[in-house]
């Protein structure tokens, strides 16, 4: 009875974790569409690093004083400035994902941000000549060629919103691999919440610039628009705040269940966005932008258990 009771509380302890989880990488998609679309707030660069400095003190507050993860030291300046390239590359991944939001449906963002299999295949690939099994690479062709029919079909279609949710999409999966080049020794690999900690406020000091020169009246026209918009300050706080739950119940979902789970899920979170996204937004939908969506799931979905079953 007593081990029946334990199995119970933990599959309650896991099904309310990918509950919080799914509802923070949702909340953060929605409430940065809503904030870039709905309410004049045309600064992506600046959320981004609203996102990266809540990142900074959360992740300190969690792994020094709540020990949430062991805390792991940088232990040479080689294994610094490698955590630094991918701060960078990490900045343009979520910057070009929110820039994209304010051209682009939540619904077609996530039709081409489900294509990130393909370009991990093919960084993984070129960098490291990491070869799969044809059948592989062929479950790729449904993932691409989906992307292809929904954008045909999508009504709310932007040329400079699609380029940078490609580029968003093509620099996360960039980032993936190049962590796997830039971090393999087993000396100097780091736990995700440990990478988050030193990886936001280098983000910061990249994206401070950036607004500065990019965005330079965001803080008059913010001030401007929370007159307007009583909420908005509190919308940003949390949203920034949400950013970094995302990412820790990331690390507490895969430390709890398994990436293959965190993969699956990953791939029913994407349909979850859409489907919510179309309710709150109304935007509209097409059946072949529906059909393309459809495929490149199955396809990423047939991407996944290919690589697992040809390991």
């Amino acid at each position: 009875m007593l081990s029946s009771a334990q199995s119970e509380k933990q599959a309650f302890f896991i099904a309310t974790l990918i509950t919080f989880w799914y509802s923070s990488n949702i909340g953060v998609l929605l409430l940065n569409k809503l904030l870039l679309s709905n309410y004049g707030f045309k600064f992506p660069i600046f959320l981004t690093m609203c996102h990266m400095t809540a990142c900074a003190v959360l992740s300190y507050v969690s792994i020094v004083f709540l020990k949430i993860a062991p805390f792991q030291r940088i232990k040479s300046r080689s294994q610094f400035f490698r955590i630094a390239t991918l701060s960078i590359v990490f900045c343009g991944s979520v910057v070009g994902g929110n820039i994209s939001l304010r051209y682009l449906p939540v619904s077609f963002n996530q039709a081409v941000g489900a294509t990130t299999p393909f370009f991990t295949a093919l960084f993984a690939y070129l960098m490291t000549r990491k070869q799969e099994a044809w059948i592989t690479y062929g479950c790729l062709v449904p993932v691409v060629t989906g992307v292809i029919i929904a954008s045909g079909g999508e009504p709310s279609f932007h040329l400079y919103g699609f380029l940078m949710c490609i580029g968003a999409t093509a620099a996360r999966a960039f980032k993936s691999v190049l962590q796997g080049v830039l971090l393999s020794s087993e000396g100097e690999k780091l736990n995700s919440m440990n990478l988050l900690l030193y990886m936001s406020p280098i983000a910061v000091l990249v994206l401070l610039p950036a607004t500065l020169v990019m965005e330079p009246n965001v803080i008059d026209v913010t001030m401007t628009l929370a007159t307007e918009h009583r909420f908005l300050g509190l919308l940003i706080l949390v949203n920034s705040a949400m950013a970094y739950g995302a990412n820790l119940l990331n690390f507490l979902v895969t430390k709890h269940t398994s990436a293959l789970t965190l993969q699956v899920l990953g791939n029913a979170k994407g349909a979850v966005a859409v489907v919510i996204s179309i309710l709150i937004f109304q935007n509209p939908v097409t059946f072949i932008g529906i059909a393309g969506y459809t495929m490149t799931v199955m396809g990423v979905v047939a991407y996944g258990e290919s690589k697992r079953r040809h390991k």
